[in-house]
């Protein structure tokens, strides 16, 4: 499968009523998207996956959502970016079939 956005943040403003916000990029586990708060004056704050918010949308090209267990207040600044692990995970071996599938998976974080 291609990627075919570039698209790695999404930002919303805080309402103090609202709790789910959507990201529009692919995750491949709920631990690949980051969640942050920011406020006017510029301080940010790193939300606590199960704690503070829960993700929907795993695997799914188009994005999902992420749910706050409490609606940010009113001026803060939502942030979802992806946040993906900067690891190899294909093993390729010398002089051995290179199923496309495996390369597609591996290249498409």
């Amino acid at each position: 499968m291609t990627i075919s956005t570039t698209t790695i943040k999404n930002s919303y403003s805080g309402d103090g009523s609202t709790t789910a916000f959507n990201y529009t990029f692919k995750i491949t586990d709920q631990d690949d998207i980051e969640v942050i708060t920011r406020t006017s004056a510029g301080t940010e704050s790193v939300k606590t996956i199960t704690t503070d918010y829960t993700v929907s949308g795993v695997g799914n090209a188009g994005g999902g959502s992420v749910t706050f267990t409490t609606a940010p207040a009113s001026g803060l600044t939502v942030i979802l970016r992806r946040d993906t692990p900067q690891t190899q995970g294909l093993d390729l071996i010398e002089n051995d079939p290179l199923p496309a599938n495996s390369l597609e998976d591996a290249f498409d974080k």
